[in-house]
């Protein structure tokens, strides 16, 4: 995902007068843009960045939603628009199974040591932003058994 994509898709919700997707879209312009400040590349913004800050914010609207009561419903349609919108941008990760057979494949001999932590610390720094966490963990845990 680029950054000229977002914004343009911006602009297009601002002219459609579609004020929820323009404030997700937005707020998703405004985190990529703080992240590339923080990083020091705020003239040349890499796509790894942007879809590492979609990733991010689609797992914080994620979070806003399983907390939410569910007596708020305004709130609740709010966060699941913005979610939404976001689950368009994000890069798509990996299954499960993909997840598995990739690590049984490249990390066969880490795998074999059956050393949780050493696992991890190698395969996070390689799937970092292609699947999520919480489906590595699982399964590496599911290895190490």
């Amino acid at each position: 995902m680029d950054i000229k994509t977002l914004q343009s898709d911006m602009v297009a919700a601002m002219k459609a007068k579609d004020k929820g997707r323009k404030d997700a879209i937005s707020a998703l312009v405004s985190a990529v843009k703080k992240a590339a400040i923080d990083e020091g590349c705020r003239e040349d913004i890499k796509e790894a960045l942007v879809e590492r800050v979609i990733l991010k914010e689609l797992k914080t609207a994620k979070e806003q939603l399983d907390t939410c009561p569910s007596e708020r419903t305004d709130l609740l349609e709010e966060y699941q628009l913005r979610y939404d919108v976001i689950q368009e941008y994000a890069p798509a990760l990996m299954s499960q199974e993909e997840v598995e057979a990739y690590i049984t494949e490249k990390f066969a001999e880490i795998v074999a040591t059956k050393n949780k932590g050493q696992i991890m610390k190698a395969v996070m720094a390689e799937l970092k932003g292609k699947a999520d966490g919480t489906v590595i963990n699982q399964v590496v845990a599911g290895l190490c058994k």
